[in-house]
């Protein structure tokens, strides 16, 4: 929580202000019993009837007062709040935006949803009444129980002989319902996980009939979240009861010693009605501290969790004297790299060159460390040794958003916003005209099919694209790519839902535009990549054949035996694909 305070300072004035607010507003609850105290001893007991009204007034003003003071309090106490879980909010996800493909590949999108919402909003819920109402009941608590003391001394002594034992208790209450809020916060991310995966597969888990399984694993979990709501309830109904017994027997000892008192002429009535008030004041924030203690107690629990992703150190950041890059030229080069992941040497001893303007297309076996390879190239990894090189300057060394921005990649898992197809094409460049995503859209071959929906260009493709086929969806992130009209495209298995057909007509309009444009292309098929200038076949990591499709074809290794299988029963010229060699 202490971190958390940098966030409140940054609006001093709205802290400063409704702080002043609510202290003149305790300052003026203080003249109450005291009122009540000359109205009770003087009006009622003394007969002095010409005080009344003067006495009335004054509570009607207090109060009105106050409630203009509450007010203010209330509503910019809530403002800051507000602000402040919107400055989390913001810095949280800026810096998960920050952290590299690493950081993604061991956390799971519930528990990132967990923290930015549910967590933040513990926090919110803390500064806007936890932390507040626990400063007021202070300070009602010091203030009233000063007043006691000077009215009588003994009394107080006596009425507060509790409060020590409800200190003790609320510590120990906090203590435990914190490990008891960071359990439950542990599990809910389980909840959310399996919900947030099961929805977004619902398709899945209907084709395989496995509702009934699913059902049974998150009512599993829903046990568990139970119990542990049970183990917390166990927590408050232990802690609470004895506080509440011992605010509740001051209230008795007040009765009992100060009627005594009273009796004894020690203290007037009007005095005990007046100590009776401030007593009040007492007693109120000593009921509260189990409920303030639980609150902030959970919102501290939940202040952690979310320091700990903000405390994670983006592996692969922009050097301390990055070099600006306003416009690459595209020429790509390996040299000796190796790269890991986790403990598993991915890529080992990798080296090519590609001048800009070239295409590199990258066969290979599943697990060969394809896209691994292009995916050092715009860094979204850092090699484990070597180093990779554009126009001369290792990736290491260039500015991240320079580096990045003048890069168009197709990912191999397709990705779709839950937006308009036009949106979609769009996120490629931000200012792009609408005549510009036409043309993106008819080079990647999507105008046909995008022409037939009833809203066209305005359809919204739903949630990761469904509702497309996959065909469909790669050919609208090819638009996405080529809109970006950059240096450098990558396109990771970007044609493996397109028939033959579109295929050949999409690396056709692809060879007319990326004549500009260093280009790679992983693809199993090969008349996806027979064109390029440079074809590299990788297993285990390795480089283990590399040149043109006719070299290749030529050397008969590899690359020969996978010409062979797809093409040993047809030769299609229409595809460009020569007869097959003997």
């Amino acid at each position: 929580m202490r971190r958390v305070l940098k966030y409140v300072l940054r609006y001093k004035l709205y802290v400063i202000v409704p702080s002043i607010a609510m202290v003149l507003a305790i300052a003026l609850d203080m003249f109450n019993p005291y009122l009540q105290e000359i109205i009770t001893d003087k009006v009622f007991i003394g007969g002095d009837k010409s005080l009344l009204w003067p006495i009335l007034w004054a509570f009607i003003a207090i109060t009105a007062v106050r409630t203009v003071l509450g007010y203010l309090r209330e509503y910019i106490f809530d403002v800051l709040s507000a602000k402040i879980s919107v400055d989390i909010k913001k810095d949280l996800f800026d810096h998960i935006q920050s952290l590299p493909f690493s950081f993604f590949d061991n956390m799971n999108t519930g528990e990132l949803m967990s923290r930015i919402g549910e967590d933040v909003d513990n926090v919110w819920r803390s500064v806007s009444f936890g932390i507040r109402l626990f400063i007021e009941n202070m300070i009602y608590f010091i203030t009233a129980s000063t007043i006691l003391f000077f009215i009588n001394w003994k009394l107080t002594l006596v009425s507060l002989l509790g409060m020590p034992i409800i200190g003790y208790l609320a510590l120990q209450f906090k203590k435990k319902i914190g490990i008891s809020y960071g359990k439950l916060s542990d599990q809910g991310v389980l909840m959310n996980t399996a919900a947030q995966e099961n929805i977004a597969g619902v398709r899945l888990v209907k084709a395989f009939a496995r509702e009934k399984y699913e059902i049974m694993k998150f009512l599993s979990l829903n046990n568990e979240n139970f119990e542990l709501r049970m183990e917390q309830n166990r927590i408050v109904a232990k802690y609470f009861p004895p506080i509440d017994f011992l605010t509740n027997f001051s209230i008795v000892i007040l009765v009992v010693f100060g009627g005594m008192l009273v009796i004894k002429s020690s203290l007037s009535i009007g005095e005990l009605v007046a100590f009776s008030g401030y007593i009040y004041m007492l007693i109120w924030p000593m009921r509260m501290l189990g409920f303030l203690t639980n609150l902030i107690a959970q919102s501290d629990a939940s202040a952690k969790k979310i320091m700990r992703i903000m405390d994670i150190v983006p592996s692969i950041k922009d050097s301390e004297d990055s070099i600006r890059i306003k416009e690459l030229k595209g020429n790509v080069e390996f040299k000796h790299v190796f790269f890991k992941y986790h403990d598993d040497m991915v890529l080992k001893d990798i080296n090519f060159k590609v001048s800009a303007g070239q295409t590199v297309a990258i066969m290979g076996t599943t697990g060969s460390g394809k896209s691994s390879l292009v995916n050092l190239i715009g860094r979204y990894y850092d090699v484990f040794d070597g180093a990779v090189y554009i126009d001369g300057h290792d990736v290491r060394s260039i500015n991240l958003h320079d580096l990045r921005s003048q890069m168009a990649v197709v990912q191999q898992d397709t990705f779709l916003f839950s937006e308009s197809i036009e949106e979609n094409v769009r996120f490629g460049k931000e200012d792009a005209s609408f005549e510009e995503v036409k043309e993106a859209l008819r080079l990647a071959c999507a105008d046909d099919f995008v022409e037939e929906f009833d809203d066209k260009y305005d359809t919204i493709v739903g949630e990761r694209g469904i509702g497309l086929s996959g065909g469909q969806k790669q050919r609208i992130s090819i638009a996405r790519a080529l809109i970006r009209d950059a240096k450098i495209l990558i396109l990771d298995d970007a044609t493996s839902a397109l028939d033959m057909d579109t295929e050949f007509r999409l690396l056709k309009n692809l060879s007319e535009r990326r004549k500009n444009a260093t280009t790679f292309i992983i693809a199993h098929r090969i008349s996806a990549v027979k064109n390029a200038d440079m074809i590299l076949y990788m297993e285990d990591g390795r480089i283990v054949e590399r040149g043109t499709h006719d070299e290749l074809l030529e050397k008969r290794g590899r690359y020969y035996e996978i010409y062979l299988e797809q093409f040993k029963d047809f030769s299609d010229e229409e595809y460009g694909i020569p007869d097959a060699l003997s």
